[in-house]
């Protein structure tokens, strides 16, 4: 039997355990939360005007579901024609590879840009290393397995999104109801202060960072434009589509602009400008917007936004960078109470004169 005190911390670690034994299947439950989430306070704002639950559930679900097709709608056919252009320009990157790259590179390493292609020598090199390349070739099939594999299961939580999105979102508040009822009776209130405020700073944070994707988007696009790149906007709209990933935005950017680069103009000189443009986006986004936008809205100071993300990077890699700010977002919460119970407790030493709501301290 286990004792009463340790009955709640082995029922969190087996649901714990739980989670990470099924954390392979639980990515579209986990979007479809998300979305239930972000849609059920604008399902609520229209039952107080007058709507039904399952009337606002459709109208919500049938907005974000049709601004999600228009935007692919509007996006596919762009990236599309813009692929299309880099493979018709294709022949032009082969000519500055053959005519500047392996000159340039012939010079560096102190040979004919000839020897570099000869093919007499690139069999030799194959023989000689013959083993190492098939292994290479066996794992990259078994890497394209995979890879199928993981289509297949992309293509099925695509479809399973929808449908569970709509069912947690018409169920929402069955669901908050329930997960209140188990909580223990003593700690309810408390608990359930803290889930709203978290809720808060958590709403604050996904607004902060759909700005800060916008902002850097639009600098990335507009100061590609300006260096003359046919594809500028396109590439600086896509780096910021995808910078609520921490350095993704820029990797993806800098990638595209500069193969759309060469292709386009055959040089070098056009990568400093591309150079400059991701340099001024990334300092600016790191001691200017994710700060001031995100920082400000969750209640951390800016040195406090840069603490959590070298700490998420140094303590969990890539997932550790990614959730850094919800996390610390949702700590600052914790630690706001925490530090109001000090101060009215007897280590304090004047719970008398303890001040009923202190200033929100910075973690």
């Amino acid at each position: 039997m286990i004792p009463p005190k340790w009955q709640m911390p082995v029922i969190l670690a087996l649901i714990a355990y739980a989670i990470w034994l099924l954390s392979p299947m639980l990515s579209p439950f986990v979007a479809a939360l998300m979305l239930a989430w972000l849609g059920d306070p604008l399902v609520r704002r229209l039952e107080r005007a007058g709507r039904s639950r399952n009337t606002a559930v459709l109208l919500v679900f049938s907005l974000t579901f049709s601004v999600i097709a228009v935007a692919l709608l509007v996006i596919l056919p762009l990236l599309w024609n813009q692929l299309f252009t880099l493979i018709q320009d294709l022949p032009r990157l082969v000519v500055w590879f053959k005519q500047t790259a392996l000159p340039w590179l012939g010079e560096r390493l102190g040979k004919d840009a000839a020897q570099l292609l000869d093919p007499s020598k690139t069999e030799a090199a194959i023989r000689e290393h013959w083993q190492e390349i098939g292994s290479f070739a066996t794992l990259l099939l078994g890497y394209a397995g995979r890879s199928s594999l993981a289509i297949l299961g992309l293509a099925s939580n695509l479809v399973l999104l929808p449908i569970l999105s709509f069912y947690f979102l018409r169920d929402w508040p069955a669901l908050i109801r329930r997960i209140r009822d188990v909580l223990p009776r003593p700690q309810e209130p408390k608990i359930v202060q803290l889930a709203i405020e978290s809720n808060e700073v958590l709403g604050g944070f996904l607004r902060g960072q759909m700005l800060v994707m916008v902002i850097l988007g639009s600098i990335y696009g507009i100061g590609l434009w300006l260096t003359g790149l046919d594809s500028g906007l396109l590439i600086g709209f896509v780096a910021g589509l995808v910078a609520f990933v921490p350095f993704l935005g820029a990797a993806v950017g800098v990638t595209a602009a500069v193969v759309a680069s060469l292709i386009q103009y055959g040089d070098v000189s056009h990568l400093l400008w591309i150079a400059l443009v991701f340099t001024v986006g990334q300092l600016i986004e790191s001691y200017v917007l994710t700060p001031k936008l995100v920082g400000d809205r969750i209640g951390l100071h800016p040195v406090t936004v840069i603490f959590a993300i070298l700490a998420g990077g140094q303590l969990f890699g890539f997932i550790g960078v990614l959730l850094a700010l919800p996390v610390a977002a949702v700590v600052n919460v914790l630690f706001k109470h925490m530090h109001l119970r000090y101060l009215k407790s007897r280590i304090y030493g004047q719970p008398e004169t303890a001040p009923e709501e202190p200033a929100r301290p910075d973690v």
